[in-house]
């Protein structure tokens, strides 16, 4: 068996271990403490991998061969009473292994256990990259793509083949025919543009289990939209009776205290899609978490006209994540519901607990928008 068929094997053994995990993973946060770039780093225990082990050979006998005579005698220390202190325990320990995983192959479980859609981007304006692709090789090409390991391989055959090679002076001077260059393919893929804004309450009813249930359901929202569009922007903003944008570290550590004002973080979202973002060319995700309390009737009826006007008519699909506290009322939820429970173009999601996250997450990502 080949390295490379080791190493398909060992990762198929990881995804399957992580799959087994799923839930656990999401809930308790192991894949993002690590992360670094498009790839994750998560703890899982020791895997083994069988394989053969052969002894020593001795007096030309094979395995198994020899007279025997010693054939059941302990050796020193191993099952027999000796001066080491403390009792071994029953279970064996557990070693853990910390191992890589790419971004990619998460949003492919997280849409196999979920039976996520694919997602269809909106609009038609796409950036299209052009991308140099090293297809192979060929005895002819620029200079600077000339794969000298290989030209010097086909040197060293010829000479070995002509009888001319001397390892006492193994200089090797390559001819025109041994030139071997990477062969280039350019190819065009078409990235759809695409930039999720995240809202979250940070009012004093706001707690951290609140603040750490958003942080993981962001991270595989944000996961699942990267598989769609490749250079996925994000953009984060707090509010409680003000809003403004912060970095992502931020706006999962800040704590505020006071009333909370709905409205004046839409209207900031609002204007960073107006000023960064056009709608014929951007798909656009806003994702707003809360506990649901506002300060006042009248703030919220302010907040459904500007879904209503602006965010259902130029975004994918609008998404409210109500966290539960024991400190929220919960009104605002209700609120959206009464007047847009029938709109599919926005999503509406109670997370009551950890244990909810996954279920959140098909509410929020289930309908391929």
């Amino acid at each position: 068996m080949s390295i490379r068929e080791d190493q398909n094997r060992f990762k198929n053994i990881v995804k399957g271990k992580v799959r087994e995990e799923f839930k656990r993973f999401v809930t308790q946060g192991e894949l993002i403490g690590k992360r670094e770039d498009e790839y994750v780093k998560i703890p899982i225990p020791k895997i083994d991998i069988p394989t053969f082990r052969f002894g020593p050979k001795q007096n030309e006998q094979g395995v198994g061969q020899g007279d025997g005579d010693n054939s059941g005698q302990p050796q020193q220390g191993q099952g027999q009473s000796g001066s080491g202190q403390g009792e071994a325990g029953e279970a064996p320990g557990e070693h853990l292994l910390e191992v890589e995983i790419s971004l990619e192959e998460l949003a492919e479980i997280l849409g196999e256990k979920l039976q996520l859609p694919n997602i269809q981007p909106r609009g038609t304006s796409q950036l299209v990259t052009e991308k140099n692709k090293y297809s192979g090789i060929a005895p002819v090409g620029p200079e600077g793509l000339r794969k000298f390991k290989q030209t010097y391989k086909k040197a060293l055959a010829r000479y070995i083949s002509s009888g001319t090679y001397n390892p006492d002076d193994p200089k090797i001077i390559p001819i025109r025919r041994d030139y071997q260059y990477r062969t280039v393919k350019k190819t065009q893929s078409p990235h759809t543009k695409a930039v999720v804004i995240y809202m979250m309450d940070v009012s004093g009813s706001m707690g951290e289990e609140q603040k750490e249930i958003v942080r993981l359901e962001s991270f595989w929202i944000n996961t699942w939209l990267t598989k769609h569009y490749k250079g996925l922007e994000t953009r984060f903003i707090i509010h409680d009776a003000a809003a403004k944008e912060v970095s992502e570290d931020v706006f999962f550590k800040t704590s505020e205290s006071g009333g909370t004002l709905i409205s004046s973080a839409y209207k900031l979202c609002q204007q960073m899609i107006l000023e960064d973002y056009p709608t014929s060319e951007w798909n656009i995700y806003p994702f707003h978490f809360s506990d649901g309390d506002n300060w006042s009737g009248e703030d919220t009826r302010l907040c459904l006209q500007l879904i209503k006007d602006f965010f259902l008519p130029n975004v994918n699909v609008f998404s409210y994540g109500q966290v539960e506290s024991k400190y929220g009322s919960g009104q605002f939820l209700k609120d959206l519901q009464k007047e847009f429970l029938e709109d599919e173009r926005i999503t509406l999601s109670q997370i009551e607990s950890r244990d909810k996250i996954l279920d959140s997450i098909k509410d929020f990502l289930g309908k391929g928008k």
